[in-house]
């Protein structure tokens, strides 16, 4: 599917990759993993053809179809819809080419392009495209708004939904759970793991990599490994690679130690001259081994207040939100304590971000009291943190503007442990990334020793590496914690209890992660219910004779279900016996010893299998689709009964 040889590449004064070489087959998951700047976006860049190497090869099939996540939204009239719609180019191709066959009255070539949009599922494209915009947490009302009327955040929704709508061979998702709740992520990875083409993601949630990914790749050092399984499997095998890697090093060095030894001993002697030439030329052959590293530049801890107050912070009855006749949040009491571990749920929109603003400022405080103690200190981290950076300053003067007895050797010691080294603690923000700006952020709240942290989103642009080392120093701090993340691993690595946001309630959620996965499986399944309840209800007005008419089709519609819904399990059963045997050939193709000369036939009967099989899971899952669908459509008949 994706080759790469000996390939180098350059941005700039970076040199990103040098004499890499990478083979991806066909139907594999990969995540794309390494620090931020290592190339990950160049290399997709790369494979889209907008960069070219500087040396080296990459291979593609020819007629590839490539489908990848824009990083930007451009303010459109069109709706959300008509955008995500948009993402099947070819579909659109032939809707205004039979648009123009219908104005010039050509029935041939009509009849033609409805075949070619049957071909193209055309008629099934807007169902299709809802429920991408469903999943992703559009509201049917958002549906027909304009793209301009949506956030930021919000538009790259729309980008992802377009990248899934179009038919790809090759997909490529550059950090797609990036503002997405924990209800759109886990409805995506559902998704992605039905992917039957090729999938490459770059992404920083260690959770979702390892619940998608099937292989990792990781850059590191200007090279690209492959690694088979998901991140935890990778850091696992990374780990015992280091390891040997260390210990081949101490070895070899101590090699080389000798030979330099004998050679400064021995060089003069006429009688060891030969000797110890001999063994210079063993030190010019031998191929050096790199010490191993892990190569996180963040290591630090939080600060703790010199003095605690018991409760820190108390909310009693309060009604939250930003008008007081229409509250987002009511009678809502919490006490946070000194050790106090806090995770919120809550779907997106639910009022999880108005609560923390509350405890934080008490700006969205409404009725109800607010009581702090005498010595809180409050940590908090939320979007805007980043926007009130001064753009103009460093790192070094944003602390110092707060300590400025502190010395500069000692500001300069703490901004190193958040990665800023060197140069970059003297470099204005204004050229910082998001992930730059993220860390300091963190770091000015950490150097100003809170005892109570509130931290809205904190792992937004955050790299892995960054992330580990928050979730570190987050299980250290003793103080009070609570936290609003889509990132589960920091979610289950520092939080005791979770609080549910929604319903306009803020209640104990009792109950894990996975628990709450489950909860919001049960409320897509209830608003899914709702919708096709409300759909189908019968409009005011409505005849007795409509009415028979409508009770006739529903009996009709409950004649024709059982044999569709014995034929959608044969399917279902069908597409699992496919997955199954792709996974098999997939497993043995991975064998590096297939690809020597004599291994030549078998390597090609597997791949001839491989794509037979993929394209037989790929009819099933199509017909799985449409009968879906019918079925569907039958039963909202028969709710209507």
């Amino acid at each position: 599917m994706l080759t790469l040889e000996h390939l180098s590449l350059q941005r700039g004064t970076s040199q990103l990759l040098t004499d890499a070489s990478l083979t991806i087959h066909a139907g594999q998951r990969v995540a794309l993993v390494g620090a931020n700047g290592t190339g990950k976006s160049s290399l997709f860049a790369l494979i889209r053809g907008e960069l070219q190497p500087d040396k080296g090869d990459l291979f593609l099939p020819g007629g590839i179809r490539i489908s990848h996540m824009a990083q930007e939204t451009p303010s459109s009239p069109r709706s959300a819809l008509d955008y995500v719609i948009d993402g099947d180019r070819e579909l659109r191709a032939v809707q205004q080419a039979l648009a123009e066959a219908e104005a010039a009255d050509d029935h041939p070539k009509m009849a033609q392009l409805h075949q070619r949009l049957d071909d193209l599922h055309g008629y099934t494209a807007e169902s299709r495209a809802a429920q991408l915009l469903h999943g992703l947490g559009f509201a049917q009302g958002e549906l027909n708004q304009p793209v301009s009327s949506f956030s930021g955040g919000w538009r790259i929704r729309l980008n992802l939904a377009q990248a899934l709508m179009c038919p790809s061979d090759l997909m490529l998702l550059d950090e797609p759970t990036n503002h997405l709740d924990l209800d759109a992520i886990v409805w995506l990875e559902d998704w992605l793991r039905q992917y039957p083409g090729t999938l490459l993601l770059i992404s920083h949630d260690r959770d979702f990599i390892d619940r998608v990914a099937d292989h990792v790749v990781h850059l590191d050092q200007q090279k690209l490994t492959l690694y088979r399984g998901n991140y935890s499997a990778f850091e696992r095998l990374r780990a015992e690679r280091l390891s040997q890697q260390q210990a081949q090093y101490a070895k070899q060095q101590q090699r080389v130690a000798e030979i330099e030894s004998f050679v400064r001993r021995f060089r003069a002697k006429a009688t060891k001259a030969k000797q110890a030439q001999s063994r210079l030329k063993e030190l010019e052959r031998m191929e050096l081994i790199a010490p191993a590293h892990v190569d996180s530049s963040f290591s630090f801890t939080i600060p703790e207040s010199d003095k605690i107050s018991n409760p820190l912070l108390v909310l009693k009855q309060a009604d939250l939100g930003y008008s007081a006749d229409t509250p987002i949040l009511r009678q809502v009491s919490i006490n946070l304590h000194p050790g106090s571990r806090f995770g919120l749920l809550g779907p997106n929109g639910a009022g999880k971000s108005t609560l923390i603003k509350a405890l934080a400022q008490g700006s969205t405080l409404l009725s109800g009291q607010r009581t702090q103690g005498e010595h809180l200190a409050i940590g908090y981290f939320a979007q805007h943190q980043l926007d009130a950076l001064d753009l103009e300053a460093t790192p070094l003067l944003h602390l110092q503007r707060l300590s400025p007895q502190e010395s500069e050797q000692s500001l300069r010691n703490y901004l190193g442990s958040f990665g800023f080294h060197g140069d970059e603690a003297l470099s204005p923000v204004k050229r910082f990334s998001g992930g730059e700006k993220a860390r300091l952020a963190l770091a000015i709240i950490a150097w100003q020793k809170p005892n109570l942290l509130l931290l809205d989103e904190p792992t937004n642009h955050l790299d892995l590496e960054m992330r580990q080392a928050l979730t570190m120093a987050l299980q250290a701090f003793s103080g009070a914690v609570l936290v609003v993340s889509h990132d589960r691993h920091l979610l289950k690595s520092t939080v005791d209890e979770f609080l549910l946001v929604a319903d306009g309630q803020v209640v104990p959620f009792d109950g894990d992660l996975a628990d709450y996965e489950r909860w919001m499986s049960e409320q897509r399944r209830q608003t899914s219910q709702e919708t096709t309840a409300e759909q189908s209800r019968p409009k005011s007005g409505e005849s007795a004779e409509d009415r028979k008419a409508r009770r006739r089709a529903a009996a009709e519609a409950r004649q024709q279900l059982s044999p569709l819904k014995k034929k959608q399990r044969d399917l279902e059963a069908r597409v699992d016996q496919l997955q199954t045997q792709l996974k098999a050939l997939e497993a043995e193709l991975a064998d590096p010893a297939l690809y020597e000369a004599v291994n030549k036939p078998r390597l090609t009967e597997l791949l001839r299998n491989q794509s037979q099989q993929a394209q037989a899971l790929a009819e099933s899952e199509e017909q799985w689709l449409l009968l879906t669908e019918e079925i569907e459509t039958l039963e909202q008949d028969l709710l209507a009964e």
